[in-house]
């Protein structure tokens, strides 16, 4: 298996509030190495959030995709490895190639203590006192036990979590002002920021 190599990633939105969300969220779960942030897509750089909700076999659909001119990377919350694809360097007169890869995203349980490490992929769990068998763990690609982990440890050092209220509530604004235009039919309603 080929060793993965660490992604440079430029966040560019021009909401302070998204551009701290996905700052936050990528520092947590891969191996990328943030490059810089911009206030807008000038340099052919986007990132989008998505979340939609069907009435048909797939029940939903959530992703995180980072667009950039020399590779593009699409994650998406389900049971499926994420998408890479990276594209040749820009030569005068030639079409560049594009190729796609499912990378391996590092699980990281090594980051956490013995007793939740096992949170980060499904496993079967059982019950000898109530007979109960259920899958659980592994939510969005194992990122549930760090995010408990860290507003735990947290609690017990005496610091504001690295998710804290505020950005709690600037992630959450999005979401409600979003419901508030859609209720509106579409109505332009400014988002907030705390903090």
């Amino acid at each position: 298996m080929a060793k993965s190599r660490k992604r440079r990633v430029l966040i560019v939105d021009d909401h302070a509030v998204v551009r701290e969300g996905l700052r936050t969220f990528l520092s947590m779960l891969w191996d990328i190495e943030i490059a810089g942030e911009a206030a807008n897509g000038t340099e052919a750089v986007a990132a989008e959030f998505t979340r939609t909700l069907f009435h048909c076999a797939r029940l939903h659909m959530q992703s995180f995709v980072i667009y950039g001119e020399n590779a593009c990377y699409e994650w998406h919350m389900e049971n499926e490895a994420p998408m890479l694809f990276d594209a040749s360097p820009v030569a005068p007169g030639e079409v560049r190639s594009v190729t796609a890869s499912r990378p391996t995203t590092p699980d990281r349980q090594d980051l956490l203590p013995p007793e939740i490490a096992r949170h980060t992929s499904r496993f079967q769990a059982t019950s000898a006192h109530t007979h109960i068998s259920f899958e659980q763990g592994g939510g969005h690609h194992g990122s549930h036990p760090h995010m408990v982990h860290e507003f735990v440890r947290s609690i017990l050092e005496g610091r504001e979590p690295s998710s804290g209220a505020v950005t709690a509530a600037n992630w959450t604004a999005a979401g409600i002002c979003a419901h508030q235009s859609a209720m509106a039919g579409g109505e332009e309603v400014v988002v907030p920021a705390f903090g």
